[in-house]
């Protein structure tokens, strides 16, 4: 997949939308929101139900039209113009084909309305029907074809009218997970090879993560965090986005500097010892501190012997509180454990089961702690 924009260079722009602002009914969806694709960028929109995800994708097609703002393709403003002079294509969720249509009739069907001849849709849907691995199916209808056919049909469709911008709607959220992962990879790969724009809605964070050249998080129509997988995940811009991106638990802390400085955060609050890490980018300030971290990233040790005195002594590069093993589980290639602790109930992922009950210690290193200035509540 392409990382170029990992460095921090964005493409030439393709797509601009210009401090739009939706309101439907009462609802305001969004309000002055802006947000650049570049040409040739696969641009993945996640987020939960209700964030205005949706809402901004059929706002870029044109079945919605904008209270206030802007929306430009290579700088000309289509804000007004109808979704079929946008020069997009939209795949929706429900695949939305012609039943009573065959898979040639449904692929041209664009092309129909656009009035080409007939040889000419003919030579272009045998083309995008041996892209898609469709050959041999033309004369089926949708309700001869499996889940991923009937997909891979509501791409080519899309596909066939040569637009500039693909708009995708959750298209994968109807297929069992395995065809799902079949189908997405076929997307990403059919993209890079067309080297077409793309703009993807999801509310799946692995889909999102690894198909897009850059996520764009959405949380109650304001944008949380624009970056490439690895920013958003790694470098998780707020509580919210660390949550969202997998980082689950979380731990209300106090944060302060340390009296030694040498660029390290004191943290502590837990029910266990104090801590001292590495600022390294964190906010550096006096006084409530929430704190994320993936269950993976946290190590679980036995209660006792050099353990029990981490525990009462300042640690450095960690964070470590006691806990019990409550409910254990076994979600495949590791074992999930609920641990009882001072601050609340903690997941954490180990390679090994832990008996229930048993005494432990949690460690959750620096580089696995994501700390964020903010209010307990």
């Amino acid at each position: 997949m392409d990382r170029s924009l990992a460095t921090g260079s964005l493409r030439q722009p393709l797509l601009e939308v210009d401090r739009a602002s939706v309101r439907l009914g009462n609802t305001q969806v969004f309000e002055n929101l802006s947000l650049t694709v570049g040409e040739g960028e696969f641009v993945a929109l996640l987020g939960s139900s209700g964030c205005g995800k949706t809402s901004l994708l059929r706002t870029i097609a044109g079945f919605i039209q904008p209270r206030s703002g802007a929306i430009r393709v290579r700088g000309r403003d289509i804000t007004g113009e109808p979704p079929d002079r946008r020069g997009m294509a939209l795949v929706f969720q429900t695949y939305a084909l012609w039943p009573h249509m065959t898979v040639a009739q449904n692929i041209g069907y664009g092309l129909k309305l656009r009035r080409l001849d007939r040889t000419e849709i003919a030579a272009k849907v045998k083309d995008i029907t041996a892209l898609l691995g469709l050959s041999g199916l033309e004369e089926r209808k949708p309700a001869a074809l499996s889940g991923g056919q009937r997909q891979r049909v509501a791409l080519g469709r899309a596909l066939a009218v040569s637009p500039d911008i693909l708009l995708l709607d959750e298209p994968l959220s109807n297929l069992d997970a395995r065809i799902r992962l079949t189908v997405r990879q076929e997307i990403s790969a059919l993209q890079r090879r067309l080297g077409i724009t793309a703009i993807h809605v999801t509310h799946d964070r692995e889909e999102a993560m690894v198909m897009a050249d850059r996520i764009v998080i959405l949380n109650a129509g304001k944008i949380a965090q624009i970056g490439t997988p690895e920013e958003v995940y790694n470098q998780p811009a707020s509580a919210f986005v660390a949550a969202f991106m997998g980082a689950e638990n979380s731990l209300r802390l106090t944060c302060s500097p340390a009296p030694s400085g040498e660029g390290l955060l004191r943290v502590e609050g837990t029910g266990g010892a104090p801590a001292l890490i590495a600022a390294a980018g964190r906010p550096v300030v006096s006084g409530p501190c929430i704190a994320h971290f993936r269950a993976e990233a946290a190590e679980l040790h036995a209660a006792g012997g050099q353990a029990a005195e981490l525990l009462a002594n300042p640690t450095r590069g960690f964070l470590a509180l006691p806990g019990e093993i409550g409910q254990v589980s076994f979600p495949g290639g590791f074992w999930r454990h609920v641990v009882a602790t001072p601050a609340g109930p903690l997941v954490v992922d180990a390679p090994k089961a832990w008996p229930d009950g048993a005494k432990v210690n949690v460690h959750i290193p620096e580089t696995g702690l994501f700390v964020f200035p903010g209010e307990h509540g």
